[in-house]
């Protein structure tokens, strides 16, 4: 097949687009939304039905559409906001998709069965893994920053080119320019540098986006708010909370355990409230509070290293017990609680950013001095 074969001598090594964690962000944040608001909306309204008779119009059928048009725009549009909208799209299409899994999982196409639930979890936390990966500083070829300079270059095409990004634009082509293993890129570089300093090309005025004057006012707050102290009591109030309330199970479990009658009533209400439907399924929920109750004691001990000024022990502690209650343990609250598990795993996540972000500004300075005290013997 000469023709398969033309095509795929002419694939080459991919290359990550600019802005590619911006993108990404917009589809992890649509896809949350889409789930949150699909599941709010049919439990206001009743899950009603679109169609009559034997005829129903299912959301995940929405969710394809959506997907569709996310797929074409690139295809057809060449223009930089396509991304944006693309990403937007794709987020919403696949929450709209994914929340229907139990329909088709199940023979009886079930759509609140308990599975549903962990699995749309799971397929968001691959998605913000990718996410996570995609963000880190990727090493980049002349090839690579010709790539990128080219796609800069659509700034000039829509007269849309600022001081800023033309800036930018010359120092990555500089740097393909000096690069002595590419001579014929190095060439283009040269050309290319040319051309942004001609006196015909048309600069736009320096302009700040909303999203960007909303950044400059967080961080004016940030500066004139958030205090190393502050911080420090938030998230020692947040992880000695959230690891009170994931002890609470294990402990109405064991006291439960010495009191028949107890145990038989905790267990009656499992059963009726659907959540236990067999032994095998009492054994996953003592398994669910038993991991719980450990993470939660990680997160009740990292709050008291934090109290006792113990910062350094305290943050790793409360990151790795946020780790494994976001990654693990909700799997398994996701399959009991279903999606009202939803807040609290947010409430967990917006704690592992603020124990992220004291780590990064409050505690890498001072491995920076110990390190200086140890170089120098004192």
């Amino acid at each position: 097949m000469p023709i398969v074969d033309r095509y795929i001598s002419r694939v080459r090594k991919p290359v990550r687009r600019e802005g590619t964690e911006r993108y990404l962000l917009f589809t992890l944040l649509s896809f949350a939304a889409s789930v949150a608001l699909t599941r709010l909306f049919l439990e206001l309204t009743g899950y009603p039905q679109i169609a009559g008779g034997e005829l129903h119009i299912a959301h995940v059928l929405w969710g394809g559409l959506l997907l569709f048009g996310a797929a074409l725009l690139p295809l057809i549009f060449a223009n930089r906001w396509v991304y944006v909208v693309g990403s937007l799209l794709a987020g919403a299409g696949v929450g709209l998709f994914i929340d229907e899994v139990g329909k088709f999982i199940t023979q009886s196409n079930d759509y609140f069965h308990p599975v549903a639930a962990p699995i749309v979890y799971a397929f968001f936390l691959l998605t913000v893994m990718i996410y996570l990966q995609v963000r880190r500083p990727a090493e980049r070829e002349a090839r690579d920053e010709l790539y990128l300079a080219l796609d800069g270059l659509q700034e000039v095409l829509d007269r849309d080119l600022e001081p800023s990004e033309r800036l930018a634009l010359k120092f990555r082509l500089r740097k393909i320019a000096d690069d002595d293993q590419h001579p014929d890129l190095a060439r283009l570089a040269e050309s290319l540098l040319e051309y942004l300093a001609c006196e015909e090309l048309r600069i736009a005025p320096e302009t700040t986006s909303t999203l960007e004057r909303w950044m400059d006012k967080l961080g004016q707050l940030e500066t004139r708010w958030i205090t190393r102290r502050r911080l420090k009591a938030v998230l020692a109030g947040g992880l000695a909370a959230l690891g009170l309330l994931a002890l609470w199970n294990l402990v109405m479990l064991l006291l439960a355990t010495r009191d028949p009658s107890r145990l038989e009533s905790m267990i009656t209400e499992l059963v009726v409230g659907g959540q236990v439907a067999s032994i095998t399924g009492m054994f996953w929920f003592s398994a669910r509070v038993a991991v719980e109750g450990f993470v939660g004691l990680l997160l009740v001990v990292s709050a008291g290293l934090f109290i006792t000024n113990k910062d350094r022990s305290g943050a790793a502690m409360g990151y790795i017990g946020l780790l494994l209650s976001l990654a693990a343990v909700n799997l398994m609250i996701f399959y009991f609680e279903q999606f009202s598990t939803i807040f609290p795993a947010l409430v967990q996540f917006l704690l592992l950013l603020g124990v992220m972000y004291y780590r990064r500004r409050y505690l890498r300075d001072s491995i920076y001095l110990s390190t200086e005290v140890v170089e120098r013997g004192g």
